[in-house]
């Protein structure tokens, strides 16, 4: 029985491969690369580092990271400046997230759906379809004391506190000295 399971184990995945290369063959789909000699299951720049994960936990918005570097140059700079201006007044200020590849974003995703449901999953961690931080336009801050810091003072930079659940999430949404827009309560509404 072992055996028969086995061999029509085999059978499917030769047929898995199988079909796209003929598929391709038969001209119906340019043959590639990774058709050949098979895909790497974490593509370069997916997840890790090079996806946007701060391997220290948290960064300085002068750091040479890709979570830094991917971000969008205003937010950005109005990142840095705020640090600057928390530093000077004796608050630490980090990004602890910020520009995430949509795997890795999907993996942040799935583990919340794991860990803590669908439900709540939908309401604190954005699909890689929605989240800005997939597009270099959200950092996520700490410590508390940075973030608390950032909700009295974004404003000044034009950074606003986007969902209510979430203290640390900060997107450029209005012009130093403007106002924010309402909160979203959290990342489904």
């Amino acid at each position: 029985m072992a055996v028969i399971l086995l061999m029509a184990t085999v059978v499917i995945l030769a047929a898995a491969v199988a079909y796209p290369l003929i598929e391709r063959a038969a001209g119906r789909a340019p043959l590639t690369a990774d058709d050949v000699l098979g895909s790497s299951p974490e593509p370069s720049g997916s997840t890790g580092e090079a996806g946007g994960d701060i391997p220290a936990g948290a960064a300085g918005p002068n750091d040479d990271i890709p979570a830094i570097t991917r971000l969008d140059p205003a937010l950005r700079a109005a990142v840095r400046h705020a640090a600057d201006d928390a530093h000077a007044a004796g608050i630490d200020l980090w990004i602890t997230s910020g520009w995430r590849s949509p795997a890795y974003q999907q993996s942040l995703y799935d583990e919340a759906i794991r860990t803590k449901g669908l439900a709540e999953a939908r309401r604190t961690v954005a699909t890689p379809e929605t989240s800005q931080h997939v597009s270099g336009n959200a950092v996520d801050i700490g410590p508390t004391e940075g973030a608390y810091w950032l909700i009295q003072h974004g404003t000044d930079y034009g950074l606003c506190q986007v969902y209510a659940n979430e203290i640390w999430h900060f997107e450029l949404l209005t012009t130093p000295g403007g106002t924010c827009p309402p909160m979203h309560d959290d990342a489904e509404s």
